[in-house]
């Protein structure tokens, strides 16, 4: 790799000349400039960012969190949000806490150490009281990604996930479905807790509670689709309708091909609905109800939120709830009710 003094060489001048055309010095020649410039192509010298960052104090980095990156509606986050920031001249270094809380904090420390200007964050586990301790250490803005921490600290851009789950669970009460099972991403994280807590209090006051046992939450696989629809199906008692909490498209297939499996036809012999709209959910032969909300809106106005935090270097903590909406397809037409008239 080359270095200052090869380009120095290549140049003719000493290496502090070097040095003062690299740095933008205003006192320069353009004979200077121009031989500096044209050795440093030639020898393909590649400055050193982080530590050109260290002595500036900064170093045009944010650092990203997320919980699971074969998520796609987290992979389109990270699409968008690495453009918008690179567009305004930052790069990103990703982080991928593979659902576990401990990897959340490891990856904190670790894009501190790599001198990050700014934290974007998906963790997978909000709710870690270490996690507020380690984030609260740090001297640089910190925006959470959909997520919500018990502390007024930091700024964060979230989905009304519970608005969503409301109406949904609205939805299926009214087409007669009493028995309703969930199948969530950890409750660890604030989606998929909010969608949770939300469907479980909309049947509450409906008089028919959300049982326990039929609620099933963990990481996104295809195997934990399949074993979750075991779990409930193989209940004396078994649901009329399913909520696919869990927006892994490896998780959905699981889920369905197991229905499949079992010669139960969707929007037929049972009802189902998901979080988040892709896909896979909406060309399905019937289409599949889904909780939706602007992942592309949302991913940008976090990026927004850091870039607004690093100009102004001002404290200052905002907190911006998007919408969610219900889109109703023919995979919640069914009723429990027709079935019990038709027999």
């Amino acid at each position: 790799m080359a270095t200052i003094r090869d380009v120095a060489l290549k140049a003719g001048v000493a290496p502090s000349s070097v040095t003062r055309v690299l740095s933008g010095h205003p006192n320069v020649s353009v004979d200077l400039r121009d031989r500096v410039l044209a050795a440093v192509h030639e020898v393909g010298y590649k400055p050193d960012l982080v530590a050109a960052g260290l002595r500036r104090g900064y170093t045009q980095t944010v650092g990203i969190i997320v919980n699971d990156v074969l998520n796609p509606v987290v992979a389109q986050m990270i699409d968008v949000v690495e453009g918008d920031l690179r567009r305004a001249g930052y790069g990103v270094i990703l982080a991928n806490s593979h659902g576990q809380s401990d990897n959340d904090i490891e990856n904190v420390r670790l894009l501190h150490q790599r001198r990050v200007d700014a934290l974007l964050a998906a963790f997978s586990d909000d709710t870690n009281p270490e996690l507020v301790d380690v984030l609260s250490a740090l001297p640089i803005p910190v925006v959470l990604l959909d997520r919500e921490i018990a502390s007024h600290e930091f700024s964060a851009v979230i989905s009304d996930h519970g608005m969503g789950a409301r109406l949904l669970a609205e939805h299926l009460i009214e087409r007669g479905h009493r028995e309703i099972g969930v199948i969530s991403g950890s409750l660890s994280a604030y989606p998929s807790r909010s969608r949770v807590q939300n469907i479980g209090q909309t049947l509450a006051r409906s008089g028919v509670p959300l049982r326990p046992e039929f609620t099933i939450a963990g990481r996104g696989s295809t195997e934990f689709g399949v074993q979750s629809v075991a779990r409930l199906m193989d209940d004396p008692q078994p649901p009329t309708a399913i909520v696919i909490g869990n927006g892994n498209t490896a998780a959905i297939a699981g889920v369905i091909g197991e229905l499949r499996r079992r010669g139960l036809k969707v929007g037929e012999d049972i009802a189902i609905a998901g979080s988040d709209d892709g896909p896979l959910l909406a060309l399905h032969t019937p289409g599949i109800t889904v909780i939706a909300r602007d992942v592309e809106d949302l991913a940008r106005r976090a990026a927004t939120l850091v870039l607004n935090r690093l100009d102004d270097k001002k404290p200052g903590v905002h907190t911006v709830v998007l919408p969610t909406r219900l889109i109703l397809r023919p995979s919640t037409d069914w009723s429990p009710h027709a079935t019990i008239c038709a027999s």
